[in-house]
């Protein structure tokens, strides 16, 4: 199963496509916390990430995205690169899970028995 896998399952992270471009025309550029490793062109035209784990390209830290899309030409292994206060560490799709969030109101909420009114109900005399 590993081969085929290996072969034809894209969503593992990187086929045997993406290997073989990658040998032939990649230089390793960085690596970052999550285990993602990013490569360039040899003539500096294109940039890729391969996934550690399932290619979800919301694994991508900021400062990685900014240099995949061209934003920055430097990549963050070679600066002093700080995150910003407001930006957050990775946290997956929260989606279907127990964690997934449910604005006040929602049905689905566990510590809400009834939705807060906003109003007062008419009521028949």
């Amino acid at each position: 199963m590993g081969l085929f896998s290996e072969m034809f399952a894209w969503w593992k992270g990187n086929t045997i496509g993406t290997r073989l471009f990658t040998w032939r025309k990649g230089i390793r550029v960085g690596e970052d916390g999550l285990g993602n490793i990013y490569y360039r062109e040899r003539n500096g035209v294109r940039r890729w990430v391969t996934y550690r784990t399932l290619a979800e390209p919301s694994q991508v830290p900021p400062e990685w995205h900014g240099w995949l899309h061209h934003t920055v030409d430097v990549p963050p292994t070679e600066e002093d690169y700080t995150p910003r206060s407001w930006q957050k560490a990775h946290r997956p799709n929260m989606t279907g899970t127990y964690e997934a969030y449910r604005p006040p109101g929602s049905t689905l909420r566990p510590q809400v028995q009834k939705p807060p009114l906003d109003y007062e109900p008419w009521q028949p005399k």
